[in-house]
């Protein structure tokens, strides 16, 4: 008997043992004997839930989404955009994260490099985007190893929006825009946590998105150079930042173009407006002096 319990201790040890080793692998895949992976037989990595019946209702009533004067504040601020042209995609962003009237950070990467040719941007809960988008980038990776082909913009996007709307009315935020170059030319998707996809050729997604529109609508056109479309792009960020309290910070620019992603430039806001000259002020300085 004596014999039997201490064969048994040695076993729950040793399983123990394996359950350990089981988590420190990242995406808590089984270790066979010969320390192989196995893709195909073990479960894909799950999201875990909060420790509440209902997560959304528990946000709801625990949040500044109903109390204004509660502690938590999930209120958040951003401006990001993109459109496309002949020359392929400007994606611009800014680099501000606020809780309420707090400034969490001001260098936060808003442009998520998903694969070489792929871009994802960041608006709403930055967990969540950055999340589900380098889990997309996976997928996107195990789809050109079963294909031999890359995936496209299209497919890329739609996959994204089924993976969230999985998850709707549970508390995700995201309104995010996929931008990439295919077999098709350069190709621009919008995909928030409600499961919407729409495909465009000019987003702006975040609080500051109604001054970024202002700029943009007014000078959008498909046959724009190359220096006029960063230009552009900068302008209208810079614009955002300028007048929302919730955006600004430095400004990061990037250009799709058919050999994949470039990044140009990360600005600072300040240095765009007094050094560049994009300031309102600066330029009623410059007209009055001419006059």
């Amino acid at each position: 008997m004596q014999k039997f319990i201490q064969a048994l201790s040695v076993s729950s040890q040793r399983e123990q043992e394996e359950d350990c080793s089981q988590s420190k692998c990242g995406y808590a895949l089984q270790l066979h004997h010969k320390g192989a992976v196995s893709l195909e037989s073990d479960p894909v990595p799950t999201f875990e839930f909060p420790a509440v019946a209902d997560p959304a209702a528990f946000l709801r009533t625990h949040t500044d989404d109903r109390l204004p004067d509660s502690k938590i504040k999930i209120r958040h601020g951003t401006t990001t955009l993109a459109f496309r042209f002949k020359h392929g995609i400007v994606v611009a962003v800014d680099s501000r994260a606020t809780a309420g009237s707090y400034i969490a950070s001001g260098t936060v990467k808003k442009v998520i490099e998903i694969n070489p040719f792929l871009l994802g941007t960041m608006a709403g809960g930055a967990a969540d985007c950055q999340y589900w988008e380098t889990y997309l980038g996976i997928q996107c990776r195990l789809h050109e190893l079963r294909n031999k082909s890359r995936i496209s913009v299209a497919a890329a996007s739609k996959h994204l929006s089924n993976l969230v709307y999985s998850y709707k009315g549970m508390g995700l935020s995201m309104g995010t825009m996929i931008c990439g170059w295919d077999k098709s030319g350069p190709a621009l998707y919008y995909v928030d946590s409600d499961g919407t996809r729409l495909r465009g050729d000019c987003f702006s997604v975040g609080s500051g998105s109604t001054f970024a529109y202002g700029v943009l609508d007014q000078g959008y056109h498909w046959d724009l150079e190359i220096e006029e479309a960063l230009e552009l792009g900068r302008r209208s960020i810079y614009a955002a930042g300028h007048r929302d309290a919730f955006s600004g910070n430095t400004l990061n620019l990037y250009h799709v173009k058919e050999d994949g992603w470039q990044f140009i430039a990360n600005y600072d806001f300040n240095k765009l407006h007094y050094d560049m000259a994009y300031g309102y002020e600066q330029r009623v300085v410059k007209e009055s002096t001419q006059a």
